[in-house]
Parts: C-alpha cells; structure tokens; sequence
C-alpha cells in the first residue's frame, strides 16, 4: 500500500500566514518583539510549518526513486 504524503500547500499557506505575523511582532525601531509570549508562539508554528515542508519534501524524493 503506497504511504500518504502530507499535503505541502495548506502547510505552506499556514507558513507565509505565521511568518507575516512574526514579521508584523517585530518592532525594528527596539528590536524587540512587541509581545514576547505571541512571538514565541508564532517562532513554534513557524518552525514546525519548516519542518513538515522539508519532511514532506524528503519524502517525496524518496519515493520517487523506489
């Protein structure tokens, strides 16, 4: 039975979602995040969106070759 690979698009969406986000947090004026507790939320999602893309994009190599 061949494996389910996740779906990159709606994991991409939810990363440009987060990643404009983090970016609107920022204050560049400080340097600083405005609330720090929301950004560190925003920094979890943001990463983990990465590594679904990558890991789905592993997997798709893989299975190409088999």
């Amino acid at each position: 039975m061949k494996k389910l690979i996740a779906a990159p698009f709606p994991i991409q969406v939810c990363l440009i979602i987060i990643g404009i986000s983090l970016f609107r947090e920022f204050d560049f004026e400080t340097y600083r995040f405005r609330h720090l507790p929301i950004a560190l939320v925003y920094m979890f999602g943001f990463g983990l969106s990465l590594f679904f893309v990558f890991w789905g994009k592993k997997e798709e190599k893989t299975e190409k070759r088999v």
